[in-house]
């Protein structure tokens, strides 16, 4: 997700691109590389794979920056949300553009889909979320109550609502099928950057420019929690696949993990040298990917806080990490305009 604070960090990089595209400079596949953080104790198969991962593909089209990439159920297409006012989904295997989705007037901010992969939610800079259907790019509807612009958006699991966050510091629970507002959550003191639902779907939990996490009673729409820690802006939150745990990513380049029926920190984990956009957990709930303004995305036993793989070779900010439903690859979103896929190398 993209918000106005990243445009002060982000002007140093465009002297990179310009470099890049004045000269003619082509980078070539040998240029990216994965390195290996050192090891001393077993993970498992998919997450060992990682240490070797090799960029598979790289996606042009956009003409700006990538805020959100998400992976489709089945694993056959990425989306990708852009500061050019358009949401793209992609052939996974071939990298091939099937569909352009045109409607928002303002850069995309979030992408998000439905957990039966038929619909498209995206949030944007024009204070609206769009339901699209994916199979046919036809735009269903427009959700209308945010006074500001939308950084934030998540299907529950069981796909009949979609959460939203904003600059209006709000988050607001809606009604797939519908349209109508459920919920209009209020309690951040700042932009609420991130929302994720837990895997029941009972919970959900935000993230802010207040430093903080918020946990919420979607059953009641009470404000159940508030975990602090943090020491800026938090860009991104995931629930791991068994609910038990939240992590989340800051601009003050650390990595948090909590506990959630405690409410309690088990773990910072540090290793990035810049701000940290996004985290995603993988479907085993092994590892944990997270990209950052520091060019790299990074592969972590979170567990144990240690860091198996740095995936490297970009030379701009990594926006959006996304890890595909099998475990073995990932999509990255960044600010050069493009989507990579990175596929673990050694797993049939």
């Amino acid at each position: 997700m993209f918000s106005a604070q990243k445009t002060k960090t982000i002007i140093s990089a465009m002297g990179v691109v310009a470099t890049a595209i004045a000269t003619g400079v082509i980078i070539q596949l040998g240029d990216i590389k994965t390195q290996a953080a050192p090891t001393d104790t077993a993970v498992s198969t998919i997450a060992d794979y990682w240490r070797n991962a090799q960029l598979e593909r790289t996606l042009r089209g956009h003409t700006d920056w990538v805020n959100s990439v998400v992976i489709t159920p089945d694993g056959n297409n990425v989306v990708s949300g852009s500061f050019d006012n358009t949401i793209r989904m992609w052939d996974f295997s071939t990298g091939q553009l099937i569909r352009t989705f045109r409607g928002h007037p303002k850069p995309v901010y979030a992408i998000a889909i439905s957990p039966n992969g038929q619909l498209i939610a995206s949030g944007s800079q024009d204070n609206t979320i769009k339901i699209w259907n994916l199979t046919t790019g036809e735009l269903i509807r427009t959700l209308r109550g945010h006074a500001s612009s939308v950084f934030g958006v998540a299907f529950s699991p069981d796909g009949q609502t979609i959460a939203s966050g904003s600059k209006d510091d709000t988050i607001k629970v809606w009604n797939v099928a519908t349209g109508e507002q459920i919920y209009s959550l209020t309690g951040h003191t700042n932009w609420v950057e991130a929302v994720a639902f837990s895997p029941d779907g009972q919970t959900l939990a935000s993230g802010s420019q207040d430093k903080t996490i918020k946990i919420w009673n979607l059953a009641t729409g009470q404000l159940v929690g508030t975990l602090s820690g943090h020491s800026n802006t938090i860009n991104s939150v995931a629930f791991s696949p068994d609910g038990q745990t939240i992590a989340s990513g800051a601009f003050d380049k650390t990595i948090r993990i909590w506990d959630l029926s405690r409410r309690r920190l088990i773990r910072t984990v540090r290793g990035h040298t810049d701000m940290i956009y996004s985290v995603a957990f993988s479907p085993d709930g092994d590892t944990l990917a997270s990209g950052s303004q520091d060019n790299t995305i990074r592969i972590w036993d979170w567990k144990t806080g240690r860091q198996i793989s740095t995936l490297s070779g970009d030379t701009s900010s990594i926006y959006s990490v996304a890890i595909s439903p099998d475990g073995k690859s990932l999509a990255s979103g960044s600010y050069d305009r493009t989507i990579k896929i990175w596929r673990t190398q050694g797993i049939n």
